[in-house]
């Protein structure tokens, strides 16, 4: 048995949870990925993976030892890479999740720049809107939007802050009056993105004051540009992110209202595995993401 090969493949099995997928990320066919669990589990003399035909799970045993190889690995990787220069450049497939339009109004058009830097580094780019399990499904790295963010196990990097406004077109609000308080908005048509923290309530600030208006909206769209073509029609009001309306303001598409108070706002996160060594490919994709979404056309500040 090669020690070394067996706990590679025993690590990429434990974190994708799938042995046919460690052994494509191996190059190791499915037979040779369940021979070297095997020979280790004979090597320790515990059973490490319970499996059948359908499922796999660690065992105790097996979480216990996947956390200490998995931070001998790393270091081992680490001390490799710093005997070779050419070892600590990001070469290989970097593998990203991230949301649909986030992703396609401020980021995909830099992509082919940040490729070009690194002519040894490809990228499967996902654009899913679905919260992925980032290890389970062999993710290097993901983009996420909080209102708040949530506990985990994963490391957050901080990428910019989106601000929302409250906006229509210009002939809705000529046929409809233009809302000068929050309460007006209730006499309006409000077109409703189902996702995030203001799904279904509206919250707005000032000066300590504090305005919910509850959404009742004849449509709801899961595609915040989809929310924008809307509003482009005339259908009525809503909150959207500013990056994805700037162009149909300064153009006159859209307008802006009650811009004196404060309302939802969500900040976006670059989310990886807690590790303590961080591979190269990852460490210049998150520089990348922090300088692109630091730009003043991303982020309201």
């Amino acid at each position: 048995m090669d020690r070394y090969t067996a706990l590679q493949v025993f690590r990429q099995v434990a974190e994708l949870g799938n042995f046919a997928e460690a052994g494509r990320r191996l190059g190791l066919s499915p037979p040779a990925v369940s021979k070297n669990v095997a020979e280790l589990e004979a090597h320790l003399g515990v059973r490490l993976i319970n499996r059948t035909t359908r499922r796999m799970a660690l065992t105790e045993e097996g979480k216990t030892y996947l956390e200490h190889i998995t931070r001998g690995l790393d270091a081992l990787i680490e001390a490799e890479a710093a005997l070779s220069p050419a070892k600590s450049s990001p070469v290989g497939t970097l593998r990203v999740s991230a949301p649909m339009t986030v992703a396609l109004v401020c980021l995909s058009e830099a992509i082919p720049d940040f490729l070009a830097r690194y002519p040894d580094l490809s990228l499967e780019l996902h654009l899913n809107d679905r919260r992925v399990d980032i290890v389970r499904e062999g993710f290097d790295l993901a983009i996420r939007g909080y209102s708040s963010l949530e506990d985990s196990s994963l490391i957050a990097r901080k990428l910019g802050v989106m601000q929302h406004v409250l906006c229509a077109a210009p002939a809705y609000f000529k046929t409809h009056g233009k809302p000068q308080a929050p309460s007006d908005l209730k006499a309006l048509d409000h077109i409703r993105f189902p996702y995030g923290g203001n799904a279904d309530v509206w919250g707005f600030t000032r000066d300590g004051q504090s305005e919910r208006i509850p959404v009742k909206a004849r449509y709801s769209v899961s595609s915040s540009l989809a929310v924008r073509d809307a509003l482009r029609a005339g259908m009525g009001v809503s909150l959207i992110p500013l990056p994805y309306i700037v162009k149909d303001i300064r153009e006159g598409r859209l307008e802006t209202a009650l811009t004196d108070w404060a309302t939802a706002e969500i900040t976006h996160y670059a989310v990886y595995p807690s590790r303590q060594h961080v591979a190269p490919k990852i460490r210049v994709f998150l520089d990348f993401l922090v300088q692109h979404f630091g730009r003043d056309r991303v982020s309201n500040g």
